[in-house]
Order: C-alpha cells, then structure tokens, then sequence
C-alpha cells in the first residue's frame, strides 16, 4: 500500500527560483527521467457535477481524493490513472497503467469495460463514475523541474506555465488548446516520507513565504 507522505507547497517568484535551484543543485540530483531537466505533464482532471473533488479543495477537507489520468512529453505510450488521497494533511497516491485506446474510451464516456479491468483503481474509478457521477472535467498542462535527494525519499519540484484546457476535455487531441490558467504562479513542492534532511530543508527556504495549499486543479477551474 502507499505511503502516506508529508508535502510543503510554496509559490516563489522567478528570483526565487533561481536561488533554490542553486542550492539544490548542490546537494541534489535531478530527476532521471527528465529532457533536460525538465519534462511537460498533461493532466485530465475528474469532477462530479457539484464539483465534489475542487470544493474540498477550496474548503480544506480533511479527509479528500481525487482522479486524474496523466501522461509526460506527449508520449502517450505510458498513461497511469492516478488516485491523490489527502488525510490529516499527508498525501499518498495510488496509480494503474492505461492504454492510449483505454483513456480515450474514458473521455468519450464508453466506460463498461471498465468493470472488467484486472487494475483495481481502474474498477474504482468505473464505480464512481457510475455512482458518484465523476467525469472528465478539465486539463491541466505545466512545466516540471524535478530534483530528488535520497535520503528520506525527498522530492523538490518546480512547476509553472500553468495552462488550462478550459471546457476541452480530449486530452489525447495535440490540438486542443490550452491557454494560461490566470496569473498562476511558480509553485514549489517538497515531498518526504518519515524526516526531511536539513540539507533539503535548508535548501528550499523561502524568506518570508508560507506554506501554500495551492491547488493545480483548483486554479485551472478559474474560468469555470
């Protein structure tokens, strides 16, 4: 079962930025599965028709869960439904692989045969479509700068150029568009299991800055 993880949220500025990547290149690794130093991540968000999963967002629930099916570079050969589960403010995530055939059935709302799927997220999922009335509701596309520091299991990332696809849901489509969700910021996340480093922790200090509850999901809902 995954574990539950501690997790700090901080929006930066540019300068910012630059400053903790300094630091961090120091002390850590970047992630190895990056181009560059960097990958791009298009999310699609799930949602119920009273917007269950963003007003507990917005509410600070303590106890909360949501469904997003993601994929990295455009490669669409690797495509995980993921599940983030929030309790007591840790976080943990759950993930089943999905075929590119798969994810689009699921965005164009042909979902029995998910009954059937050998993954139990993927069963999960069908269930609350079907009794919930979660569906596709938003994509989420942004930028990743990953660093890693094994001690711990600690992982910093960076992410901006926030972008929503608004009311386009066909996340498999290079042709939908998305456009700047607002004036999203620079978000800075540290994740840890049982210790943070003080390396790490001092690392990533922010002057100032207080832990944010910023929600990707949230800010690409700003224009409804």
């Amino acid at each position: 079962m995954p574990q539950y993880r501690h997790e700090w949220k901080h929006e930066l500025t540019y300068i910012d930025l630059l400053s903790i990547k300094a630091r961090l290149q120091a002390v850590a690794e970047p992630d190895p599965h990056t181009i560059d130093g960097k990958y791009l991540i298009r999310s699609l968000y799930f949602d119920n028709l009273n917007d269950k999963a963003l007003r507990e967002k917005i509410d600070g629930v303590n106890m909360r869960e949501k469904f997003r099916i993601r994929y990295y570079n455009g490669d669409t050969s690797l495509i995980h439904l993921e599940k983030k589960s929030k309790r007591c403010g840790l976080g943990t995530k759950y993930s089943s692989p999905l075929t590119a055939e798969e994810a689009q059935a699921i965005v164009d709302g042909d979902i029995d045969w998910m009954m059937d799927s050998p993954h139990d997220l993927v069963r999960e999922l069908y269930t609350k479509m079907r009794t919930r009335g979660l569906r596709p509701k938003t994509i989420v596309d942004y930028t990743r700068e990953p660093f890693i520091f094994r001690p711990g299991n600690v992982r910093v990332t960076f992410d901006y150029n926030i972008r929503t696809g608004m009311g386009c849901t066909d996340f498999l489509n290079p042709e939908c568009v998305t456009v700047p969700a607002g004036d999203a910021p620079i978000l800075m996340e540290v994740k840890w299991d049982a210790y943070l480093p003080s390396i790490i922790r001092d690392a990533v200090q922010t002057p100032g800055r207080r832990v944010t509850a910023f929600s990707k999901y949230a800010q690409c809902r700003v224009y409804g």
